[in-house]
């Protein structure tokens, strides 16, 4: 697998690990339909959750919000969509971004993102 699948991957976990110390409830994770996937899935104060994770090492580029163009978000609403079908869920919803950030000293700091489109 390539670096930056590794990468996403941990990031994705720590993303879910921080998420959970915070109260969250872990649902599920990498839940694909079709070409979406949805990294996490997660409950809170009785809303259903869908996090976009995103991984970067520096800001220098941008943050992880400025990565989520109108493409992904309309594969995430539809892969959403399905999500909330299947599972007949019948409450609030929200869509989240969490950035997860390494900085030179391998330090990682997270930014969280809520209600971050729709």
């Amino acid at each position: 697998m390539a670096e930056h699948n590794d990468n996403g991957r941990l990031a994705e976990q720590l993303a879910a690990d921080w998420l959970v110390s915070k109260g969250y409830e872990l649902l599920d994770t990498n839940y694909r339909h079709g070409h979406a996937e949805l990294d996490l899935v997660m409950k809170f104060n009785g809303l259903l959750i869908f996090i976009e994770v995103k991984f970067r090492s520096g800001t220098g580029f941008g943050f992880a919000e400025e990565f989520v163009d109108s493409t992904k978000k309309k594969l995430l609403v539809k892969a959403a969509d399905h999500y909330i079908y299947e599972k007949d869920w019948h409450k609030d919803i929200r869509f989240d971004i969490v950035g997860v950030y390494r900085d030179r000293n391998g330090t990682i700091n997270f930014r969280h993102f809520e209600d971050a489109f729709y």
